[in-house]
């Protein structure tokens, strides 16, 4: 019985230093065994570790990428002078973790506070190039990656990745976007206003083309219509000067005819005329032999 109570204690001690000696590296984590405070070897494996009680001790770190959001948008003015506000979040990972350590210490909040310090001033520097316009549609993208390479070389020296750079949001401040919107909306009324304007001149062209083209062709098929008619008169001319040449007696004859039909179409019609006027020729003489006499 006097042998046992040893025999336990050793044991017990010795589960104690075992347990104190032995630790574990997860693969979501780095390493660092401190000898005494003084840094012995960094761990960047998962697996399972050894170490000197009392002497030794060990610090774990996050291998995983971190997220630092920016808490208020920041306030950065463009090229032209015009505030906006600036909403990002940047991702980072520890890379170096011997001299994440050197530099903040380990300190998470002190890495964190020298990335948004980094970012935030290559965010003013970008956006200080640019114009509203270029800040906020076509060199959006182009600002985030030139951030993001100009923040990773500086956080290099402290053992940590930039791993993107997003801008979540850029706007104008309310106090500015109020004349903006009001400008913007100016410059479009112009602009419709323009463009209403070339289109009433552009339908007053094209009425005035079609008329004119309207009395081109009239005139031009009145023209043709004149010289047809011109054309079938002068065939009726000649057609009634063939006929009638064959036989002028005749002709002379029915052209009486004619007028007298037309000048006793009503019975109530009156003539004073003289009976030995040219007019009553042929109601005086029937027969041709006698006209020709009288002539």
């Amino acid at each position: 019985m006097k042998l046992t109570i040893p025999v336990l204690a050793l044991v017990v001690a010795l589960l104690l230093v075992a347990s104190q000696s032995l630790y574990t590296v997860d693969q979501r984590q780095y390493a660092i065994k401190f000898q005494l405070g003084e840094i012995v070897e960094t761990l960047p494996n998962a697996g399972l570790y050894v170490k000197m009680p009392l002497l030794q001790n060990v610090k774990f770190y996050d291998k995983r990428i971190l997220l630092m959001d920016n808490p208020e948008p920041d306030r950065i003015t463009t090229s032209e002078k015009k505030p906006l506000l600036v909403d990002f979040f940047v991702l980072w990972r520890i890379i170096d973790v011997k001299q994440y350590y050197i530099s903040v210490q380990g300190d998470e909040e002190a890495a964190r506070r020298r990335l948004s310090q980094t970012v935030r001033a290559n965010l003013a520097e970008e956006f200080n190039k640019r114009t509203v316009y270029e800040a906020i549609s076509v060199e959006r993208d182009k600002i985030m990656t030139t951030t993001r390479q100009k923040a990773d070389a500086d956080a290099k020296t402290i053992g940590v990745e930039i791993v993107d750079v997003r801008l979540r949001r850029v706007e104008l401040p309310p106090d500015v976007s109020g004349p903006v919107y009001a400008r913007m909306e100016s410059e479009r009324r112009r602009v419709a206003n323009e463009l209403r304007s070339l289109g009433q001149a552009e339908s007053e062209k094209i009425r005035a083309d079609a008329d004119r083209q309207r009395v081109v062709i009239l005139a031009d098929t009145y023209k043709a219509a004149q010289k047809t008619k011109g054309d079938g008169d002068a065939r009726a001319s000649a057609i009634y000067a063939q006929a009638y040449g064959a036989n002028p007696e005749f002709y002379a004859f029915y052209r009486s005819l004619e007028a007298y039909k037309a000048t006793f179409r009503n019975k109530g019609d009156v003539m004073v005329l003289d009976p030995s006027s040219e007019f009553f020729r042929y109601m005086k003489n029937q027969g041709g032999a006698g006209t020709k006499a009288s002539k």
